[in-house]
């Protein structure tokens, strides 16, 4: 991340200000989900910088994927603010979270949500049929098609893998690398990562995950990624633990 002197020499103090504000910025957030086995989460406060690669580590039922799903926007919080690029996405329409997300944001999900006889190609390319300003991104360059064959390339698939190819068919670790390149396509800004490594084995994840960073890097995005697994901290610029900036009471009193 560039630093506000360098932006300030060349631009304005404005400039300057919006390139080192942070890209996701949470405080007091609390989300209640219902029922006799709910819980409530608190987010105190929470920032991710630009370009930060950040790893937040839980176990399972620690209420990782209610913090994926409040960052995302898919959930909103009864209390609090939940800043991304500026704008409190708490506050806009359940239609406005949807477009937001599809232009800034690129999701790798845990069980990486296909479409199982669309060609890969096509899967890759799916997210620039909701997000025009992505779309724009890309075609800017060339075809779309284009920059999905680079990015899956620069992921670790060779065109016999891809051309041709129905996801369904594709090996675990090759639909991942599907699911990365989908999330990549159009540079959204933030990239959300939930588990993507936790059906592969130690060589196999740290391989992946040096091809993830070296993609993010080159589109100059933010990455963060969510695990159980605490020996993969030290691949990231920072590393913290759910409960270091989030609260969790079930339903009923705190467990």
């Amino acid at each position: 991340m560039r630093s506000v002197l360098e932006v300030s020499e060349n631009g304005t103090e404005a400039e300057a200000a919006q390139v080192s504000a942070p890209i996701v910025d949470i405080s007091g957030a609390r989300f209640t989900w219902p029922g006799a086995k709910g819980f409530t989460l608190t987010i105190d406060a929470f920032s991710l910088q630009q370009r930060e690669r950040l790893l937040l580590i839980g176990p399972s039922g620690s209420g990782k994927s209610t913090f994926l799903s409040l960052l995302a926007g898919i959930n909103v919080p009864a209390e609090g603010t939940i800043s991304i690029l500026g704008t409190d996405i708490a506050g806009l329409s359940s239609a406005a979270r949807d477009h937001f997300r599809a232009e800034h944001m690129g999701i790798i999900f845990q069980m990486f949500n296909l479409l199982p006889y669309g060609s890969v190609i096509d899967n890759v390319v799916l997210p620039l049929s909701f997000a025009s300003g992505r779309r724009r991104r890309i075609e800017r360059m060339g075809a779309p098609e284009v920059e999905a064959r680079r990015l899956l390339q620069s992921l670790g698939l060779g065109r016999e893998d891809y051309e041709g190819t129905a996801a369904a068919s594709l090996s675990v670790g090759q639909q991942q690398r599907v699911a990365c390149a989908r999330a990549l396509i159009g540079r959204p800004e933030l990239i959300i990562a939930d588990e993507p490594t936790s059906s592969l084995d130690r060589d196999t994840q740290l391989a992946f995950l040096d091809l993830l960073f070296a993609e993010v890097q080159h589109e100059g995005g933010t990455l963060i990624m969510v695990s159980h697994d605490q020996s993969l901290a030290s691949r990231f610029d920072r590393a913290i633990r759910l409960d270091e900036i989030a609260r969790t009471s079930r339903n009923g009193g705190t467990p």
